[in-house]
């Protein structure tokens, strides 16, 4: 009966736009204690049918791009322009060595992360992505249930993050430097498949006529792309956070790509595949935790993988012996 008050007190006070009691949520969701678990899930299960009312950003882009200065800019502009609720969910780099986080972007974005209509919420990467990408969509959840009309998610911009995080937003965007040529040599087809918008960040002085230049190549490269499911063709737009200069033009893009995919239904049914998606990832992380922290496995996991490690046994025999204790 007293953890259904509590379930209860942090249903009305997320509701109620309580952030101290918000952020608490967030962390049971990002605990592996069992009990922890259970009650978030309850508290999520409560709080379902006030979610899924937000526009969910993905951003993303290289070390150095600006990531966090475009989202400063780009959430003070949806707030004072467009009169939105907005927030950050930000994936932090975690040290593998020590376990630490940076957890810096609430410095990073001072000003929007003293407003009253920002959320801020970084969370540290840690060792599996697959549980911090499960952990930042339930926080999702939480954040809508709340009353946050935007919810701008970013990445780490390394590794598989994006393709996580691009699994869990309505909108794409990957941002970028001027002076294409090498880069774009350097930037992923796959991650450029999965944009729906590229934008030129930094667009400012004596760089103006380089990022000019990159929107055109930039574009070539698009069109040689398939067209997309949604049938939206990705667009390639210039902007500087710095200088507060073609963040419009970022959400004209965006508020244009949500009324073509609800008319054609594709944003339905694009959530309705992520909610299949991570149906089955969660099944996968699961089974995974369970595996691993089974007491037979746990045990007989180290004598196999001196085996392995020496060369007197493959990797996949080895994985098939555990599977079969099981």
């Amino acid at each position: 009966m007293v953890k259904r008050f509590y379930v209860d007190q942090y249903v009305d006070r997320i509701l109620a736009g309580d952030r101290v009691v918000l952020s608490r949520a967030i962390t049971l969701v990002e605990s592996t204690l069992p009990a922890d678990q259970e009650l978030a899930q309850e508290v999520i299960n409560r709080l379902l049918p006030q979610t899924g009312h937000s526009v969910r950003l993905g951003i993303t882009g290289p070390p150095g791009v600006g990531k966090s200065t475009f989202i400063e800019t780009f959430g003070n502009y949806l707030i004072q322009e467009q009169g939105k609720k907005i927030a950050v969910l930000a994936i932090d780099p975690t040290s593998q060595r020590t376990g630490g986080s940076i957890l810096g972007d609430k410095t990073r974005m001072a000003s929007l992360s003293t407003h009253p209509a920002a959320y801020i919420r970084p969370s540290p990467a840690g060792k599996s992505l697959g549980g911090v990408a499960r952990n930042t969509r339930e926080a999702v959840l939480l954040c809508e249930a709340a009353g946050f009309e935007i919810i701008i998610i970013e990445t780490v911009g390394v590794g598989q993050s994006e393709t996580a995080v691009h699994s869990m937003v309505d909108f794409f965007l990957l941002l970028l430097l001027a002076g294409a040529g090498d880069e774009l040599q350097g930037i992923k087809k796959g991650i450029m498949e999965m944009a729906d918008a590229l934008v030129i960040n930094k667009a400012d002085g004596s760089n103006i006529t380089k990022a000019k230049r990159a929107r055109a190549e930039y574009q070539q490269a698009l069109h040689l792309f398939p067209p997309t499911s949604s049938g939206w063709r990705p667009q390639v737009a210039l902007c500087s956070a710095l200088e507060d200069t073609g963040i419009d033009a970022v959400w004209h893009l965006v508020t244009e790509y949500l009324m073509l995919t609800k008319q054609n239904s594709y944003f339905t049914r694009q959530r309705q595949e992520q909610n299949l998606h991570w149906l089955h990832q969660t099944i996968r992380y699961a089974l995974e935790d369970r595996f691993f922290s089974h007491e037979v496995i746990r045990t007989r996991l180290p004598f196999l993988e001196k085996q392995v490690t020496k060369g007197q046994i493959t990797p996949f025999k080895a994985a098939a012996d555990l599977l079969k204790l099981l």
